[in-house]
């Protein structure tokens, strides 16, 4: 009676326990450097064996670690993934000078333009690494040292255009309009510190009647763009259509090209332009970037030119594939590659894992043993680039071996109609017979005993009757 009230308290005692175990979980907790994926934050409660995904920040990408938690028994699992910071690679090469990194080539550090000795700085003195790669007009270094303000011309026509300013040695020259005419120099020249080397001259009105000077005749139409030098005439020039002696135009390199020599001006001397000697090439991007567990494939690293990411085996890409160079660096966001995951191993009847894990990714191993039987099959699977078992899991079989009946002979231990695997029991012959072979047997993995059954000879001699009866002795003890 005991006993079986014993029995009903443990019994109640476990099924308490089960029932106490949660079974749900709430929401999934928050890291400091991670992100949960929006699927998943305005959901509450999970069942147990749901999984969410955490990302890393728009400036990060991901390194190593799992990034999937998993609700079990009421708590998430833990989320090992690790973040770097997104690199915009290389700036790429600046003639007549060089690039000068605040730090490394991430997210929100700059990189600064410095000018070789007898250059000057035109443009943005840097450039910021941004989510679409470096941002901002690209600096440029021209020859010569200081630069003269844009001078005051009033109605005055200036063959260089419009500029904000101008380096040493450049030369200003003026025409006027129909019913103006020049007063003071013609030309002026900038000079070595940093002003016009004559005055800028002023256009005064004509008096009415006053036939128009014969140098108009001596003028430029619209200068020609020639073909396959990736440059065009700025257009600041677009609505003229004459142009006076001396006039200067200048050309800008396509979307997509820098400058990388010549000069980029044109001046009209004697009803002629003289040559377009500025030559562009194609803007560099640098580097794509870098991808844990993968690569890029680089069609190039120039404007028009893409880089593909490919994954290592048994990873997957997550984000666009292709990047591509544009006038301003790398389009779009650096992708991952995920390593697959293969789920949780097959449950084996009457088997358990050794070692089990939280994820089972590329190339994990779930190895298995039995609690009871014999193991059939491969110990240890492995999870394959494809995200499935290389093979089926193993299964325990039962194994018995029959009563070991030795004729003249009995066995300690209680009798049984079949014996488990690894079962050892020892053989004694009965008074008056010789054991022939092992004392000691034991079940073997193929039902059999091992190493074999021993007989018994009969030492002397005893009657049928007697030997029958020992037999019968033997087998009831």
């Amino acid at each position: 009676m005991r006993s079986l009230t014993w029995t009903v308290l443990v019994l109640s005692f476990v099924s308490f326990a089960a029932a106490q175990t949660p079974e749900k979980c709430g929401p999934p907790p928050e890291y400091p450097h991670v992100r949960l994926e929006g699927r998943f934050t305005a959901k509450q409660t999970f069942d147990r064996g749901d999984k969410v995904y955490y990302n890393c920040p728009e400036d990060s990408t991901p390194a190593t670690g799992v990034r999937a938690a998993q609700c079990r028994d009421g708590t998430w699992t833990k989320v090992t993934l690790k973040c770097e910071k997104r690199s915009c690679g290389n700036a790429g090469n600046l003639p007549n000078g060089r690039f000068r990194y605040e730090r490394s080539a991430h997210i929100g550090d700059r990189v600064f333009a410095v000018c070789n000795r007898g250059f000057s700085l035109k443009g943005p003195s840097f450039m910021t690494c941004k989510r679409t790669g470096w941002s901002g007009g690209v600096p440029r270094c021209e020859a010569g040292g200081p630069s003269c303000p844009a001078p005051a011309m009033g109605n005055a026509i200036s063959s260089g255009g419009v500029s904000s300013s101008f380096r040493v040695g450049d030369q200003l020259t003026f025409t006027c309009p129909l019913g103006f005419r020049l007063h003071g120099a013609q030309s002026i020249t900038c000079g070595p510190d940093g002003r016009w080397q004559a005055p800028p001259p002023q256009c005064l009105p004509l008096p009415e009647g006053t036939p128009p000077p014969d140098g108009e005749a001596l003028g430029c139409g619209v200068p020609d763009t020639p073909g396959g030098g990736h440059a065009h005439l700025a257009d600041r020039y677009a609505s003229r259509t004459r142009f006076n002696p001396g006039d200067r135009v200048h050309y800008e390199c396509d979307v997509g090209y820098v400058q990388v020599g010549g000069s980029r001006y044109r001046r009209c001397v004697d009803r002629k332009w003289t040559s377009q000697l500025i030559r562009c090439e194609r803007r560099p991007c640098g580097s794509a970037g870098q991808i844990a567990n993968g690569r890029f494939n680089y069609s190039g690293v120039e404007f028009g030119d893409t880089a593909t990411a490919v994954c290592n085996e048994g990873h997957r890409l997550v984000g666009k594939a292709t990047r591509n160079c544009l006038s301003r660096g790398w389009d779009g966001r650096l992708p991952v590659c995920e390593a697959v995951e293969c789920g949780d191993p097959p449950e084996v009847t009457h088997a358990e894992l050794v070692g089990q894990q939280e994820a089972y990714l590329y190339r994990s191993i779930a190895a298995y043993r039995c609690r009871a039987g014999v193991l059939r099959g491969p110990r240890e699977i492995w999870c394959t680039r494809d995200g499935t078992w290389n093979a089926a899991p193993p299964t325990c079989e039962e194994v018995t071996c029959p009563p070991p009946n030795v004729p003249g002979a009995f066995w300690s231990g209680a009798y049984k109609a079949t014996h488990q695997y690894r079962d050892t029991i020892f053989i004694e012959c009965n008074h008056g017979y010789t054991r022939v072979g092992p004392g000691i047997i034991t079940c073997g993995d193929d039902g059999r005993w091992s190493p074999g059954l021993p007989t018994c000879t009969q030492g002397g001699e005893i009657s049928g009757l007697q030997r029958a009866d020992s037999c019968r002795v033997s087998q009831q003890t």
